[in-house]
């Protein structure tokens, strides 16, 4: 027996004095109900505070949608990893409502590349894309063939305004740059130097590390008269990355490393272990298991928390409403700019679904 809310469509149409197939033309907008059947009715569902099941509805027209999400490849990336799982819990809540979520992965490069991916999306017939776009001129590239085809498309984690995309869900970097500048900055002296530190990933091609690179050095600039930044670009785990680490720990001038990206910040934080230098001020990105660990033992002075998992989950839940409902997507969506130290970690963690 059919039911709106509490109470069954037989029931509404007793109150209100008509028939059920009226009370189900009125609630599914089929017409031909005179003016005082419809007041009637509509005077039942207030008094009762009546609120469609828009999902329902959507079944109900037999609506199926296919979602494809495309990020860069998460195996032994914890930060692209989170993001997956993020994809696999939509993927798990919008599949009994006749959502399809198809994940593709990414790499700078080759077959693989976001442009030959974004290809084979396309040849899949997609309703809509969310994607994190990472290398600007492939990503404006694989863009604009989705406009060709009049796919939306949804950003999450790296902006590109310019792309035009229904809304961009993640994090003002920038901002969070400048932020990441201030903390550095504390209680440090004008003539002390730090270090910007990309690694993985070439800042001149991924824009999420120039925007955080830029808010960093902006911030020294408009707070000291001199400033003493070094930027290195370092290939995760090769030998120059750690003749790079070990050369910076050997100057004393140094007291701060900024890391831009999540997974090689512990990598850092043990050669600072070892290096028995505790006047140096590390701070990078996310509450990744390794970072944990070195946050809690102080090694880590501050990480700002990105969320992954929550911008590809809701990233998706836009882009789903979107196509089922025709909801518009926010513009931008920006999340804050969490600071987790080794004396809030623990609340913090408890207090928030990752």
């Amino acid at each position: 027996m059919k039911r709106e809310g509490n109470l069954r469509i037989k029931d509404i149409a007793r109150l209100a004095g008509v028939s059920e197939g009226t009370v189900d033309r009125v609630l599914h907008n089929r017409g031909n109900v005179s003016d005082s059947s419809y007041a009637k009715v509509n005077e039942v569902l207030n008094k009762i505070n009546y609120k469609p099941n828009l999902i329902a509805r959507s079944l109900g027209r037999g609506l199926k949608k296919k979602v494809a999400v495309l990020i860069i490849e998460p195996k032994d990336d914890p930060y692209w990893n989170a993001a997956y799982t993020g994809i696999i819990q939509a993927k798990d809540e919008w599949q009994q409502y006749g959502v399809t979520i198809d994940t593709y992965f990414y790499l700078h490069d080759g077959e693989a590349s976001i442009e030959n991916v974004v290809r084979r999306i396309i040849t899949s017939n997609p309703d809509g894309v969310v994607l994190a776009p990472l290398f600007h001129i492939q990503a404006l590239h694989a863009v604009e063939a989705l406009k060709e085809n009049q796919i939306p498309y949804v950003l999450f984690n790296a902006n590109i305004p310019e792309s035009e995309p229904l809304g961009f869900i993640g994090q003002n970097l920038y901002q969070s740059g400048k932020l990441a500048g201030f903390l550095c900055s504390l209680g440090q002296h004008q003539d002390d130097c730090y270090a910007i530190l990309s690694v993985g990933e070439d800042t001149k091609e991924s824009v999420y590390l120039m925007e955080k690179e830029r808010g960093f050095r902006e911030f020294y600039m408009s707070n000291f008269s001199h400033h003493d930044i070094n930027s290195y670009v370092l290939e995760m785990g090769t030998p120059g990355f750690y003749d790079c680490i070990e050369y910076l720990l050997s100057d004393r001038k140094l007291k701060g490393i900024y890391v831009t990206t999540s997974n090689a910040t512990p990598m850092i934080a043990e050669k600072i272990c070892h290096s028995k230098r505790r006047d140096i001020r590390l701070i990078g990105y996310d509450l990744l298991e390794d970072n944990l660990k070195y946050l809690e033992e102080g090694i880590i002075s501050f990480l700002i928390s990105q969320n992954p998992k929550k911008q590809a989950f809701r990233g998706i839940g836009y882009m789903v409403n979107y196509l089922l409902f025709n909801k518009e997507v926010p513009r931008l969506d920006l999340f804050p700019l969490e600071i987790i130290t080794q004396h809030n970690v623990d609340s913090y963690i408890d207090s928030t679904v990752h």
